[in-house]
């Protein structure tokens, strides 16, 4: 069995001043070659991996505190620390570092770093001046002793031989009583000294001065010193919150007599370094580095102590989960218990683990189903609380627990529904609360932390299962929102901005923002699941009606959804919406924004150009073919003219694919893109003009090679071309709707038998004006994407030509 006296855990001190555990091992002191000197290695008792390897060096400060604690600093802003298991280990090793080091062992820091000519003023004084000689304690001497105090700060070994001198003969706790007598006399000039000095004692940062005034003889006498600032007119009354207005509440009777001391203890010792003691300054922050430590400590120690009495935390879960505990009572079994949660983050990670798996052992996640779902909002708070740090620790055991609960009639009892209902009906106007639980759903949805190789299939099975009883409980705010646009139209038909979010308040409108955030990175991260859901419920649809907010923040948050469905860059998607032309909304909003030049008007632009720099093929045609002529005046970017050309650019191209086509066989089209063709149009369900028959393509390639020749002569665009007969060309018969006279009066039919067709074949021109035919024809009829063809050949046959807010 590994030595006990030698293990040890290894601490980093942070930027945030707080102490990581960096893992518990043995540690040993040999000569390590590389580093040329005897060394202090530690390794990992779990596997033998090298924790620390550190060189003693002769320079460095190395401190010891509380018996068991070995401190220093290596680097700039780089502090370790060893927590022994046992003391005569700690004893081992610091005799070792001081032999190193040629320092007297009982001494508590071996040196600190100080100027050299400080360092050689020292060497030359005798051995018998190593300790500060202390005036005597008495009430005329108290100015003295201010001032001697206040003098050594500046000077790390004097700091060290005052420590050593205030140590010795009980100097402290004769300076405490002296308070007493100045206070009782009313000697304000008396208690102000004592001020000075006991604020300077702290400042010398030593642990074994700590334990003396922290004990509890002597901590509220230094809490009283404190009181009385010379720079206050009236002294603070720290004592009476102390004793009075903070009251030790035992949920459960505390027999253990050391854990209720060392309680109190750390309470009153964080109120002094959090309440009482200044803010330091940047030249003081390292002289309470060792009080933050002996707090941390503390909090350690008192962790462990509850963990280790089953008892008392069974009996603590028995009454918040009995039905018979009174609110009050469970009030305050629920805040204990966010005490020691927060507590327990200074537990090294191994010990950390033990304690959350013994509380969710004990039966916390039921018992946070019941406080939740509780009235009282300090309850719920404090639950909250709670339920982040066991979602912080472990989401797959909160999933699991979930998946594991038995499935009532009411999905409202859920754990996570429960979550979802408290974010929903958060009663704060700024929805701090909300804000939380939104971030924590977001935490046990994130396929991230579903990869665990233990359990492969918990991804699947959490997203189905949250898919089906927890969606529609999320979105149940949003879906109310936008379900009454048309009766919200009618009531605003008069206004000129139709606003059809009912209820459009603000806090109303924060919570909508917070589901579209948490819907956006749905469709970022599951990818059948919120697939489904969107087309099922029509959700687009549903969220685009909130781009006509008034408050600006919710219409981005609206785009964003959309912004991140495109950006998916999924067929399905696409067609989803170009079958729904929900590019109107954004259109309208654009148009309504006007010249402004605001983030809203960016993010709409930044979509488009999207659109264009990926060539989203179906999304360009059906945005040129229905919106251009209401987007082609906006020339301050060039995205909606570069949308055009990618347009015109894959018209090209399936000009060059069908002149291929046409030259392999010139009487049919091939059989599979045929069937393809047929069965899209199948799938949509529409009523779409059939092709022409295909014996007339061998006539039609022959007219497209005329119509050709005029284009490279002319060097226009391929329109629909005037033939010297005065009829128009089409480029290729098979395009729907428009092609094939489905529009209406722009390219009807001759109305004679013998203007059907001119004498070679072309169609003849229409009643329609010249000029209006072309257009229109145009935009529709050369373009083949065959990815689409089903839905611009429904769009074509339902309008012409779309005008977001003209035609409407």
């Amino acid at each position: 069995m590994s030595d006990t006296r030698r293990r040890v855990k290894v601490y980093t001190l942070n930027e945030d001043r707080q102490w990581d555990d960096r893992g518990t091992g043995h540690v040993s002191s040999t000569f390590v070659e590389r580093l040329k000197g005897i060394s202090l290695l530690v390794r990992a008792e779990s596997d033998g991996s090298l924790l620390l390897e550190s060189k003693i060096s002769p320079n460095t400060a190395y401190q010891k505190q509380q018996d068991t604690l070995i401190v220093w600093s290596e680097a700039e802003n780089y502090d370790l620390a060893l927590s022994f298991q046992e003391k005569a280990g700690c004893d081992e090793i610091w005799e070792k570092i001081c032999q190193v080091q040629g320092k007297d062992p009982a001494l508590e820091i071996t040196q600190d770093p100080i100027d050299e000519s400080e360092e050689e003023r020292f060497e030359e004084m005798p051995e018998t001046s190593h300790l500060v000689e202390l005036p005597p304690c008495e009430l005329a001497r108290l100015e003295e002793i201010a001032d001697l105090v206040t003098s050594v700060l500046s000077s790390p070994i004097r700091r060290e031989k005052l420590a050593l001198a205030l140590m010795s003969e009980g100097y402290m706790k004769k300076l405490l009583q002296l308070f007493q007598v100045c206070e009782d006399l009313d000697n304000r000039e008396g208690l102000h000294h004592l001020y000075e000095i006991v604020r300077g004692v702290l400042f010398l940062n030593k642990a074994a001065l700590f334990e003396v005034m922290f004990s509890d003889d002597c901590i509220m006498d230094v809490v009283g010193c404190l009181e009385f600032d010379p720079s206050l007119v009236q002294p603070k009354k720290h004592r009476e919150f102390l004793t009075k207005t903070a009251k030790f509440k035992e949920v459960i009777p505390i027999t253990d007599s050391e854990l209720r001391q060392k309680i109190h203890q750390t309470y009153r010792v964080q109120y002094i370094q959090d309440i009482i003691l200044p803010t330091p300054s940047v030249f003081e922050e390292n002289f309470l580095s060792t009080l933050t430590s002996f707090i941390f400590f503390n909090k350690v120690e008192i962790v462990s102590m509850l963990q280790e009495d089953e008892k008392f935390l069974t009996e603590v879960f028995a009454q918040l989960t009995d039905e018979a505990t009174e609110d009050g009572k469970r009030r305050e079994l629920v805040n204990f218990f966010k005490e020691f949660c927060a507590f327990s983050q200074t537990l090294q990670p191994q010990n950390r683990d033990a304690f959350f798996k013994t509380l969710a052992n004990l039966g916390i996640l039921p018992a946070l189903e019941i406080v939740m779902g509780m009235d009282d909002l300090q309850v719920r708070a404090a639950a909250t609380d709670i339920f982040s740090y066991l979602v912080e620790f472990s989401p797959s055991m909160v999933r699991e627990f979930v998946m594991q609960e038995p499935q009532q009639t009411d999905d409202d009892v859920l754990l996570i529904n429960v979550v979802i209902k408290q974010m929903i009906c958060d009663s704060d106007p700024e929805l701090g609360g909300a804000v939380q639980l939104m971030g924590l759903l977001r935490t046990l949805i994130d396929p991230e932390n579903m990869l665990a190789p233990t359990n492969k299939t918990e991804k699947t099975e959490f997203l189905s299962f949250f898919y089906k009883y927890c969606m529609q409980v999320l979105t149940v705010p949003l879906l109310a929102s936008t379900v009454d646009e048309k009766n919200c139209k009618d009531l605003q038909e008069g206004s000129t901005k139709i606003n059809p979010v009912c209820p459009d308040n603000f806090q109303t409108a924060q919570l909508l923002a917070l589901i579209l955030e948490l819907l956006t990175f749905c469709v970022e991260h599951h990818t059948y699941h919120i697939k489904t859901y969107i087309m099922n419920k029509d959700l687009l649809r549903r969220v685009l009606v909130l781009m006509n907010s008034k408050h600006t923040f919710l219409a981005l948050c609206a785009l964003r959804f959309m912004r991140r469905i495109i950006g998916q860059k999924d067929e399905y998607y696409n067609r989803y919406i170009v079958k729904g032309n929900l590019f109107e909304p954004v259109i309208n909003t654009l148009l309504d924004n006007g010249t402004r030049y605001n983030l809203l008007n960016s993010a709409i632009i930044e979509l488009f150009e999207f659109i264009k720099v990926e060539d989203i093929k179906s999304l360009i045609a059906h945005i040129i073919d229905n919106y251009y002529k209401a987007l082609e005046s906006i020339e301050y970017v060039q995205t909606f003219k570069g949308l055009k050309g990618r347009y015109e650019q894959e018209k090209d191209r399936q000009t060059l694919r069908l002149n291929s086509r046409y030259r392999r066989d010139a009487r049919t089209l091939d059989e599979d893109e045929e069937m393809w063709f047929n069965e899209d149009e199948d799938d949509d369900g529409e009523a779409i003009e059939k092709s022409r028959p295909e014996e007339e393509f061998p006539e039609s390639y022959g007219k497209y090679m005329e119509a050709k020749k005029v284009k490279e002569s002319d060097n226009k665009e391929s329109f629909p071309k005037r033939t010297p007969t005065g009829s128009f060309k089409f480029t290729f018969s098979h395009s729907a709707g428009a092609a094939n006279g489905t529009n209406g009066a722009n390219c009807k039919p001759a109305t004679s038998p013998t203007s059907a067709a001119s004498p070679n074949g072309s169609p003849a021109m229409s009643a329609a004006p010249p000029a209006t035919t072309v257009v229109k024809t145009a935009m529709v009829g050369l373009v083949d994407y065959p990815d689409d063809e089903d839905e611009e050949d429904e769009d074509e046959e339902q309008s012409p030509r779309k005008r977001p807010r003209l035609g409407s």
